[in-house]
């Protein structure tokens, strides 16, 4: 079985004249602190602050540059209300929350608060 794909930035980076963190990035690294079965599921590549970001250009398009972004490996399942989306054959999720919610799915971790049932 192939692993998933996790596409983070790193977790600190210069932009803005100073240094910053992604918030979505942040809340993903926390799950995988309480859930680590999750972070060895996944394969985590960094991307830079600066795009175009090309691992994620060559996969998904131009339009589709997100961190936190989830690309799903061939194997792995599908779960409803999870925002999974499709391009170029990929099946990927582009935000922490939902990201969240296809993780309580497959491997019962808590539900991200405030969005609603699985």
């Amino acid at each position: 079985m192939t692993r998933d794909h996790l596409y983070l930035l790193p977790a600190g980076f210069a932009d803005n004249a100073r240094r910053e963190y992604c918030p979505e990035c942040a809340e993903i690294w926390g799950v995988l602190a309480y859930y680590p079965a999750i972070k060895e599921s996944v394969e985590i590549v960094y991307q830079p602050i600066a795009k175009p970001r090309a691992n994620l250009v060559e996969r998904l398009g131009d339009k589709n540059q997100n961190c936190p972004t989830l690309i799903l490996s061939a194997d792995s399942p599908d779960f409803e209300n999870c925002g999974i989306m499709t391009r170029r054959g990929e099946r990927f999720i582009n935000n922490a929350r939902d990201i969240g919610r296809y993780w309580a799915n497959r491997f019962g971790a808590a539900v991200p608060r405030g969005t609603g049932p699985l």
